[in-house]
């Protein structure tokens, strides 16, 4: 089915994504980087315990991906093996997680609603499985409190007054799910801070996992999340999937247009966040009057809500994703031919994968601030 040498190209980048990976979690929870002199500098012994964070967290991405691929199989549609796509920046000076994830390209035409679903909602599926047992674990032997004075032995000095207004305070945002677990898993007198989580390898890995099944569960276009609304719901696939990127476009933009700018900041700005959202709704199939007044209406009750009531903010961090969504993926769905419903299983599976996405989805993942 595949030639030896798309298993050699597919395995070399699985092993390179494994290094970048394993170079990042020397960065995140030990502070050890292979560009660092002295005390941060990774050694060999630093590479193996980084190994902890990379294992389960590239694991987890595979067995994602093996979902998809094996019910590919299974339902006879060709798919490309998966490919893992190494990202590491540490040589800039700028943090990664070593990877922007995993695909698989699917190869074959499928004209079945059912084949959509069950090769969408696999991978997702199979993942939150190990996520969830590598989170079960990681909560279960939290090490001794005092662990994290290995990480910063600072913290142990009662005159240390932290870092300086020039250092960005970073934290994880929790999730239903990782909150759930904490709290009734955790020892509480173990259990970090979320300031400090990056620092435990099987926390932090778990905490990507459901991160990204949370974006591959999104109910937009093709992702999972699509492919499961469009076996669910198979007459209203369009308008939900538009109406969720929406939403998820207005929740990322919130505070963008805000009339707390200083004048000339909000006049460049407007121009180019309503050429942003037009870029976004490029693939939405909409025409461009609708499109034009959507994205005017958008704009205008975002600069509303920021005048009324200033304190509310958005995540300015899902605006490239939402860019990534409207202009390169595309929000809409390929279609079949009729709208026979699922059978009763894969309906209470879709739910299932609805669920998860709940449970999985922080609307602020990862939190800077000075």
């Amino acid at each position: 089915m595949y030639s030896s040498k798309e298993y050699l190209k597919h395995l070399l980048f699985f092993l390179l994504t494994l290094i970048t990976t394993t170079l990042a979690g020397a960065e995140w929870v030990y502070g050890k980087s292979v560009l660092g002199e002295g005390e941060s500098a990774m050694t060999w012994e630093y590479f193996l315990k980084s190994l902890s964070f990379s294992i389960p967290f590239i694991g987890i991405l595979l067995i994602h991906e093996l979902g998809h691929l094996f019910t590919s199989i299974y339902h006879k549609v060709k798919c490309s093996l998966p490919f893992f796509i190494p990202a590491w920046f540490g040589f800039i000076g700028i943090p990664s997680i070593g990877t922007f994830g995993a695909l698989i390209r699917m190869k074959g035409f499928v004209n079945s609603r059912k084949k959509f679903f069950d090769i969408g909602v696999a991978g997702p599926l199979a993942g939150f499985v190990i996520a969830l047992a590598v989170l079960v674990y990681g909560f279960s032997t939290l090490p001794p409190a005092d662990y994290i004075y290995e990480i910063h032995p600072e913290y142990a000095d009662p005159d240390f007054q932290g870092y300086g207004e020039d250092v960005l305070d970073f934290e994880l945002g929790s999730n239903l799910l990782f909150s759930f677990l904490s709290q009734t898993l955790a020892d509480p007198e173990r259990m970090p801070a979320m300031s400090e989580l990056i620092h435990y390898p099987f926390l932090f890995a778990g905490y990507l996992a459901l991160f990204f099944t949370a974006l591959n569960l999104l109910p937009i276009g093709q992702l999972d999340g699509g492919h499961v609304i469009f076996g669910l719901f198979p007459r209203h696939h369009r308008e939900i999937s538009l109406v969720t990127f929406t939403g998820f476009l207005f929740y990322a933009g919130l505070g963008m247009i805000s009339p707390m700018l200083p004048l000339e900041d909000l006049i460049l700005r407007i121009p180019i966040y309503l050429g942003f959202l037009y870029i976004c709704y490029q693939k939405s199939g909409l025409e461009l009057q609708t499109r034009l007044t959507l994205i005017l209406c958008m704009a205008a009750v975002q600069y509303l809500i920021a005048f009324f009531f200033p304190a509310i903010q958005g995540y300015q961090g899902w605006l490239f994703y939402g860019f990534l969504l409207g202009r390169v993926m595309g929000i809409r769905h390929p279609e079949v031919s009729g709208f026979k419903k699922l059978d009763r299983k894969r309906q209470l599976i879709g739910w299932l994968a609805i669920l998860i996405f709940a449970l999985c989805f922080s609307p602020q993942p990862f939190i800077f601030s000075e």
